[in-house]
């Protein structure tokens, strides 16, 4: 997609959302070496306000963040990561949540972050609380997104066969129509822009998925054993010390009230909430309700 067709798709994102912003911007892209991997995140400017770290769930990308980072960069220094294996950045060998926290720890410490507070979705969500578990002095906050320790079998594993059953296409309107199958409340012009920041074209003209398909094949192979190792991150939970926002979407299968709650009186200092008319990716679902939580979160804990 060209600059020109993003900036367009943006303006049409903001317009539909109803996030107020005050200008339509693109982000820098922008490479980190941490190890051996390359990783790639979008920059959306404003160094000298305080930082956000973005990070994105399983099978998505840093774009995801789009709107509401346009609508944050006003007042703080946005940046999205391409969590290895996925959007630009390389894929590896491994995909635990461990290898996750050490891709993190060296963005953080390349770009000289003193205190940030970082919001992770799904799967940045999980590699977020064992970052902040770490006992990491940096976070001033964490937000969690429609995940936690305890999730709901049936809608994770709707996830996961969604993006286990489509590994590649003869067109993007192919994969617009599973998409759209799947989480019905997309925008499908949106959804046509957006796909395009997660697919690729492989040489035999087919399409396909940016992310690595091995990170699948990777660790658990049933959908129990997957759980389980979920579950296992109840002991990062309670070594988490900084304010915690547990944000989850109203029409989620995947996390739910209940799962909700519970992580928030886990955490020494945190509240749940509830976002209305968005289901798991609840950044693109309903961001104007999102942005709205982050920015109350924010002048809670003074940052």
């Amino acid at each position: 997609m060209d600059p020109a067709e993003q900036l367009e798709h943006l303006k049409m994102a903001v317009e539909i959302s109803g996030v107020r912003v005050s200008e339509i911007v693109l982000p820098e892209d922008r490479d980190i070496k941490v190890g051996a991997l390359r990783l790639h995140y979008l920059d959306w400017g404003n160094e000298d306000r305080p930082p956000l770290v973005f990070l994105h769930g399983g099978a998505l990308n840093a774009h995801t963040w789009d709107v509401v980072c346009l609508a944050l960069r006003d007042r703080y220094h946005c940046l999205a990561l391409d969590q290895r294996g996925h959007g630009d950045s390389d894929w590896a060998d491994e995909y635990s949540h461990e290898h996750h926290c050490e891709d993190i720890t060296g963005f953080v410490d390349q770009l000289g972050i003193d205190r940030t507070v970082m919001i992770g979705q799904s799967m940045g969500g999980l590699n977020s609380i064992v970052y902040a578990g770490r006992g990491c002095e940096r976070l001033a906050g964490l937000v969690i997104v429609d995940v936690g320790p305890e999730l709901n079998i049936g809608g994770t594993r709707r996830i996961g066969d969604f993006i286990r059953d489509t590994p590649e296409a003869e067109s993007i309107d192919a994969f617009i129509d599973k998409a759209m199958q799947f989480n019905p409340r997309r925008d499908r012009t949106l959804l046509r822009r957006s796909l395009q920041h997660n697919l690729r074209q492989l040489p035999n003209g087919k399409w396909t998925w940016k992310w690595d398909p091995n990170r699948m094949r990777s660790g658990m192979s049933r959908i129990e054993d997957h759980m389980e190792a979920i579950r296992a991150l109840w002991n990062d939970v309670r070594k988490i010390e900084c304010p915690a926002l547990v944000m989850r979407g109203g029409k989620s299968d995947v996390f739910s009230d209940a799962n909700a709650e519970k992580l928030a009186a886990a955490l020494p200092d945190a509240r749940w909430v509830r976002i209305e008319d968005a289901g798991h990716t609840v950044q693109g679902d309903n961001p104007r309700a999102m942005v709205k939580e982050l920015e109350q979160f924010f002048g809670r804990i003074g940052f």
